[in-house]
């Protein structure tokens, strides 16, 4: 009968909200806004120049602007086969008065007539600094592209100056790509760059923190809807605060897992569509096991979290704090990959409110000991049942209270003695 009363309730929060208008422009809606974020600024870094863009030289050596100014306007081309940059010199050879050219670049930048200038180093030295001054720093093409011409010029010249031929030295010069490729445990080589482990780590931490941060506020926010329109108390007569709360958790998990159940159907339709290989299967399941117990955590910890609060702006700040926590693991993505077997990273993965983010870093990078990973299921397991417990006594006791909202040291003795 408990099991019975707690699935109607289920059912009614899972149609009630799936059927809203928010709930089905949001399925579509994250997905495109994910990927958007994620391809569109790659498309519009990798999009070539429309425009020939005028650059500036100051060279008081007077070795460099001559050949600067061939060699970037012959190697760079638009689509139309005009010069990608058009070097402009402003002042060039030894005796030059740098001040003054620098003043003239300046105002030159300043009225649009050049893109920016490069100033080389008075010195002339292959090891001195180049500048590249420009109204906006944001283009490291224009950048790199002068770094790579000049330091060829200069690698020329030093060639001529050691009696060797430029062109045996450019037959010389080796381009090498390093690729990683990843072993398991038994030595067998498994492919995996950079870009492939950080995506699955990334696309798992993305899709609990939208799980969570959806649910968990739906969560909240019925409780609180329910509290101030006093429907509580008619519902907590018809079945007990726990088969309430539990129809909650099931109705509201529910809707959540049709959402990464869509999202999950598109990503495979895409992987097999362009034969893109994130994830082994074993790796995908333990993904998943962590992914579901730590949704079961943290519905118990929004549940207690919840329960007690009277005001939307309560609950507005209640929700932001706890979603931080999932955003944690992200500034620690980088550090994790460089040292996935560090000892830090293995105690803040028995932390139980980090367990499942911070494992599902070091899985796809480094796969954890055996131990390790029964161990934090375990204690996931435990800590969801204490959670579950705590955030029940709470319910019981939360969800009929109304006026001012209780200390945290009241909340805490409900959670603990009930």
């Amino acid at each position: 009968m408990m099991m019975e009363k707690a699935f109607a309730v289920a059912k009614w929060e899972y149609l009630e909200k799936v059927k809203s208008k928010a709930f089905i422009i949001g399925l579509f809606l994250t997905p495109a806004l994910m990927v958007g974020m994620g391809v569109l600024p790659s498309i519009f870094a990798s999009q070539e120049d429309k425009q020939t863009k005028v650059i500036g030289l100051i060279d008081p050596t007077g070795e460099v602007a001559g050949q600067l100014t061939r060699l970037m306007e012959d190697k760079y081309k638009l689509e139309n086969g005009s010069p990608n940059y058009l070097m402009k010199v402003v002042a060039a050879g030894k005796g030059i008065d740098v001040d003054a050219a620098i003043n003239e670049a300046n105002m030159k930048t300043a009225a649009d007539e050049l893109e920016g200038y490069c100033l080389v180093s008075k010195s002339g030295s292959p090891d001195s600094v180049v500048e590249y001054r420009s109204k906006s720093v944001g283009d490291f093409r224009v950048s790199a592209r002068l770094e790579e011409t000049i330091r060829g010029i200069y690698q020329e010249k030093n060639a001529l100056a050691h009696g060797l031929d430029p062109s045996l030295m450019r037959a010389l010069n080796v381009k090498l790509d390093v690729k990683m490729v990843k072993l398991s445990k038994t030595g067998e080589k498994e492919e995996a760059g950079f870009e492939t482990v950080f995506l699955s780590a990334y696309v798992f931490l993305m899709m609990l923190f939208m799980l969570i941060m959806i649910s968990g506020q739906m969560l909240v926010r019925s409780i609180l809807e329910e509290k101030s329109n006093r429907i509580v108390e008619v519902l907590v007569s018809s079945c007990s605060s726990t088969e309430l709360m539990v129809g909650k958790v099931l109705g509201l998990s529910g809707l959540g897992f049709t959402q990464i159940g869509f999202w999950t159907l598109i990503g495979v339709a895409v992987t097999l569509q362009f034969g893109i290989n994130i994830v082994t299967a074993g790796i995908a399941g333990l993904l998943i096991v962590y992914f579901v117990l730590g949704y079961l955590f943290y519905a118990a910890v929004f549940i207690g979290a919840g329960s007690p609060l009277t005001t939307e702006q309560e609950a507005q700040q209640v929700t932001s704090y706890l979603v931080i926590l999932l955003i944690i693991p992200l500034a620690l993505a980088l550090p994790a990959m460089k040292d996935p077997g560090a000892m830090w990273l293995k105690i803040l993965s028995f932390v139980p409110m980090l367990t499942p983010t911070m494992m599902a870093l070091r899985i796809p990078i480094q796969m954890p000991s055996t131990g390790e990973i029964i161990g934090t299921i375990v204690l996931m397991v435990v800590s969801i049942y204490a959670a579950m417990v705590a955030a029940g006594r709470i319910f019981r006791i939360a969800i009929l209270s109304t006026g001012k909202s209780p200390k945290i040291a009241e909340i805490i003795r409900w959670a603990i003695k009930g």
